[in-house]
């Protein structure tokens, strides 16, 4: 049943890819994906390529699947570890949704963050109390960590390495 479903998707990914993002398997293995998602233009993200590893579990989609990013996001929701609390990824999740219903809350997400329900409470102590700080730290940690030039530096670094 998942292996359909996730066929499924990645060619219905192909076909009408959302905006801003795109996702697909990693090598062979159609439960291990990659997924790219572009720094929505009317957020502090913005000009950021943001990576994501999804995992669909052996029992999807009934069992949602788990997404990280694998790029540093200064975000209240994101942790230093790439994990995302998102209530669809957890507790919301129904079989209706599909990766790229995933991927798109993932992009809302960054542009109306939930500091009120924080995975980092300091980060949502700053966008509570300084929108101006946080706005900048959060387009610093995206030129750092986030532009072409990073992203292609990082990539070779870890192709090269291993």
């Amino acid at each position: 049943m998942a292996l359909k479903r996730i066929n499924k998707e990645f060619h219905d990914l192909r076909l009408d890819p959302p905006p801003s993002c795109s996702a697909g398997p990693i090598g062979d293995d159609l439960f291990h994906w990659e997924g790219t998602i572009m720094g929505p233009s009317d957020s502090p993200y913005s000009g950021g390529v943001f990576f994501v590893v999804i995992h669909f579990p052996i029992e999807y989609p009934f069992k949602p699947p788990k997404v990280t990013f694998t790029t540093r996001v200064y975000h209240p929701n994101i942790n230093s570890n790439g994990i995302i609390s998102l209530d669809i990824l957890t507790d919301q999740w129904c079989p209706a949704l599909t990766i790229s219903k995933v991927l798109l809350s993932i992009c809302a997400l960054l542009t109306d963050p939930n500091p009120d329900d924080p995975l980092v409470p300091e980060i949502a102590h700053v966008y509570k109390t300084d929108r101006t700080r946080y706005e900048a730290t959060c387009r610093e940690w995206t030129r750092k960590y986030a532009s072409e030039y990073s992203n292609y530096i990082i990539k070779k670094f870890i192709l090269f390495a291993f």
